[in-house]
């Protein structure tokens, strides 16, 4: 009876062991990859995770290590959050309302969106919508205009606690017509500088329609697309018969664009192809990859800006068939229904749920 005891002694030890061994390896090695949103929940869960969570430490750490793309903030007076999981992932305010004056989101990047006031100085803001924290930024050297294309670049860094963000903005020239100049802001200066690159070839850029892949940054526009290199000062147009949603793939920009039941996503390949001599046989974009998309994606869409696609990038295709959004993942070719959405042909942006600091 004894060793009987002592057996079921030993056993329960051991299991209260193995369940604290448990609770350190999700808390020390697993929160930091969750959404934002879920970690806000699990803060109720004891003490030990809300103190955790709540540090700078683990903010900056839970930004290096969840990427995925958690959401689309729909563009509108106001701006409206569509999850691809409530449950998880989510903003307690997406219209914005704590920031100092109604704002346009323009931009966003690994977690900080960046907006404009739509009236009085018109002033920048950086935040995170999560933590609602944010920076004004201070007034740009040049006027902007109505309609700047601006692009957020963000990359969360392992030495660098607190966010040191970019801001691109190409504008209309207030010096010459019919040319686009170029101002950056950086976090790590606090302040703006005027590039000094100025296109001339440019007529209309497309706002909101921009990314950055490798420290060089695109536009849509309506003759191709905008390249502007960061590092060389330099633009150039490139060529772009599909017109497609910008992104990234394999570390490269890509275009994707729909044709009846086919999602065709084009790689660029080499972007000085049109300097190259006649009879090169450098080409400017790779047909990388041909999806054809599911009947489900098309089921309750009878317009072609309801067959759209939202996001393009880590391998992942975000799409609009009417109302209803799914998520396509290039790796295991898989399609999956995410949300059911109001109707609108209203632009959108990607966002990750981030507890990254201003």
């Amino acid at each position: 009876m004894d060793s009987g005891k002592k057996s079921s002694k030993f056993l329960g030890v051991r299991n209260n062991k193995i369940y604290m061994d448990l609770k350190l390896i999700l808390r020390e090695h697993a929160l930091q990859f969750l959404p934002a949103k879920s970690l806000v929940r699990f803060q109720g869960v004891c003490r030990d995770w809300r103190l955790m969570i709540s540090t700078p430490f683990f903010a900056h750490n839970q930004s290096l290590s969840f990427r995925s793309v958690s959401g689309l903030f729909v563009l509108g007076n106001p701006s409206t959050f569509i999850s691809v999981d409530p449950q998880s992932c989510g903003v307690p305010d997406p219209a914005l309302k704590f920031l100092p004056a109604p704002v346009d989101i323009l931009s966003s990047s690994n977690g900080l969106l960046c907006c404009k006031a739509r009236a009085g100085d018109q002033a920048y803001y950086v935040c995170n919508p999560v933590t609602m924290q944010w920076k004004k930024l201070p007034k740009p050297n040049m006027e902007h205009g109505n309609e700047p294309a601006v692009v957020l670049i963000f990359k969360p860094s392992l030495l660098n606690f607190v966010a040191e963000f970019t801001v691109v903005c190409a504008f209309r020239s207030n010096d010459f017509d019919d040319a686009t100049e170029f101002e950056i802001y950086s976090a790590k200066d606090g302040s703006w500088k005027m590039a000094k690159e100025i296109n001339f070839t440019v007529k209309k850029l497309i706002p909101k329609s921009g990314v950055c892949v490798n420290d060089t940054v695109y536009w849509k526009t309506h003759a191709g697309i905008l390249s502007f290199d960061m590092v060389k000062d330099r633009s150039q147009i490139l060529y772009n018969s599909s017109n497609g949603t910008l992104g990234e793939y394999n570390g490269k920009l890509c275009s994707a664009s729909i044709t009846g039941r086919v999602l065709q996503l084009h790689q660029i390949s080499n972007i000085y192809s049109n300097t190259m001599q006649m009879g090169s046989d450098a080409r400017l974009w790779d047909n990388s990859v041909t999806i054809h998309i599911p009947s489900e994606v098309y089921a309750d869409s009878n317009s072609s800006y309801f067959r759209s696609i939202l996001y393009v990038g880590s391998d992942i295709v975000v799409l609009r068939g009417g109302r209803k959004i799914y998520r396509y993942d290039m790796k295991t070719k898989e399609t999956k229904f995410v949300v059911e959405a109001p109707e609108s042909d209203q632009l959108s942006l990607p966002y990750v749920n981030s507890l990254v600091s201003l």
